[in-house]
């Protein structure tokens, strides 16, 4: 174990592209892939890393969009990815965001599990379904990040770094490496549609098909595979299944994370790591003369965080229906103690706003603890994905639409229905519902994105149709100068 410790860590030396660092070339493991209970080990250590990616994930899915950079109490964070302020010399999640000291473990264990004799041998299929669909995630979130990039699929032997040099490999070259293992992860499920250990918090075979209609969706509209992307997203998100929405009040909050919703969610415990979500919330010195938009003071709400990151008045405005639970996504936060409803853009009384979706508890120290789960796929996500493949394809979206949506009106539905319309007014109409539903779950700018048409430079302030090229993230100068392989992203 030590020695496999060893290799990691020398992984995360060709991950930080520190070419002066010349680690020992005989690194070996020898002896370490030789028990079920080694590679069980293995798999866990592979969640607790790909745990500590989840705050980047989430930052390149949302931040960039026109959800944030509203007011905070405190000094706003991300104001640069916000403001879509990217260049070369402005360069974010340097070093491709360390992604490959996840996929170089993930290599390793792909390349030496199928080796390893199970006393079920179930179980060992089971776990490589979970890593390929795992790999398959990691991948398609850096070609959505930076089109093109390095694929490495093979494990590290030795570690020599300038054998680990690659080129950028094409976008359509990587959206296949992504097809493959998607395949190979429903290979190993086959007809498996359980849990691991019966939680959420671990890959399945239901997490690889809501993957694949994310990914056939993309590579149909951005990467211009049509139709036939379409249908493989469609008939994908139409077998997941075992999973339902639940009541609105039963779908936040730590007690109720083993719901039957959450399809993956990311694993926070105490004594082990918090989400990100703290910075979401704010100080008590800070909310003592605060008051909620009806008035209440919110002096008594726990919070130990800090006030990072404020909706943006466009969001309060699109969520301001008091019809619509999902309203309550926010505490909005006043200085007046009057009523503020409907919401005013531009209030001077206004000054901030409490994500309650990932609130947290109160520990037993009278502390607010952020153990909340995070979800990366839930079935509110597939309905919206399939209605959105429909959609594409030509076809009637609105009894996915329709599902979501009742949900959130619950008794006041009736007349709030979505009816069918044309294909570009049902873009409008799944763009808006996924907008008020995955509110901090790190959708909104692949939405905007994957919509096409250019509607992502029309909903988004901070990014013109001439920079184009900014959908990409640029590398930093660093990494072009210590890997002659590589290239700047296109248009920088």
């Amino acid at each position: 174990m030590k020695k496999y410790i060893i290799l990691i860590l020398s992984i995360a030396l060709f991950g930080a592209c520190e070419l002066d660092m010349q680690p020992e070339s005989e690194l070996t493991y020898n002896g370490f892939w030789e028990s079920e209970e080694a590679v069980k080990a293995a798999h866990t250590g592979i969640y607790a890393s790909y745990r500590g990616y989840a705050y980047t994930i989430w930052q390149m899915g949302e931040l960039r969009s026109d959800i944030w950079g509203g007011n905070t109490i405190e000094s706003p964070f991300g104001t640069d990815l916000i403001d879509n302020n990217i260049s070369t010399s402005i360069v974010h999640f340097g070093n491709w965001a360390n992604f490959y000291g996840l996929l170089h473990y993930i290599n390793d264990f792909i390349a030496n599990a199928p080796n390893v004799t199970f006393a079920n041998e179930a179980d060992k299929n089971h776990m490589l379904g979970q890593v390929y669909g795992i790999r398959a995630q990691i991948y398609y979130t850096m070609v959505k990040a930076w089109g093109d990039v390095p694929i490495s699929t093979e494990p590290l032997l030795e570690v020599d770094l300038e054998k680990l040099k690659k080129p950028r490999s094409p976008k359509a070259e990587v959206m296949q490496q992504i097809k493959s293992d998607i395949a190979k992860s429903l290979e190993y499920f086959g007809s498996d549609n359980g849990l691991w250990l019966n939680k959420n918090v671990y890959w399945s075979k239901a997490a690889t098909l809501a993957l694949k209609g994310d990914v056939y969706l993309w590579s149909g509209k951005v990467l211009g595979g049509g139709t036939a992307d379409f249908t493989e997203a469609k008939n994908a998100l139409s077998q997941v299944t075992g999973f339902s929405l639940v009541e609105y009040n039963k779908l936040w909050g730590q007690a109720n994370e083993n719901n039957n919703e959450f399809i993956f969610s990311f694993d926070y415990q105490q004594d082990q790591a918090d989400n990100y979500y703290a910075s979401f919330t704010g100080r008590a010195v800070d909310f003592a003369g605060l008051f909620d938009d009806a008035g209440n003071s919110v002096a008594s709400l726990v919070v130990n965080g800090a006030s990072r990151f404020g909706p943006s008045d466009k969001l309060l405005l699109a969520m301001d229906d008091a019809n619509d639970l999902r309203r309550e996504t926010f505490v909005r936060l006043y200085s007046d103690g009057a009523v503020h409803f409907p919401y005013q853009a531009g209030d001077a009384t206004y000054k901030g706003a409490v994500l309650a979706k990932f609130l947290g508890i109160i520990g037993d120290d009278g502390s607010r603890k952020n153990y909340n789960n995070v979800p990366l796929y839930r079935y509110a996500d597939v309905l919206l994905l399939l209605a959105e493949a429909k959609n594409n394809l030509n076809e009637d979206p609105s009894a996915e639409i329709n599902a979501v949506r009742e949900r959130a009106y619950g008794e006041n539905f009736a007349g709030n229905e979505f009816t069918n319309g044309t294909k570009a007014e049902n873009t409008q109409a799944i763009l808006d519902e996924r907008l008020k539903e995955f509110v901090g779950e790190g959708k909104r700018w692949w939405d905007l994105v994957r919509a096409g048409d250019g509607i992502v430079f029309d909903e988004v302030a901070t990014l013109n149709a001439s920079e184009a090229y900014k959908i990409y993230y640029s590398i930093s100068q660093s990494m072009l100068a210590n890997d002659s392989e590589l290239t700047q992203t296109e248009g920088y």
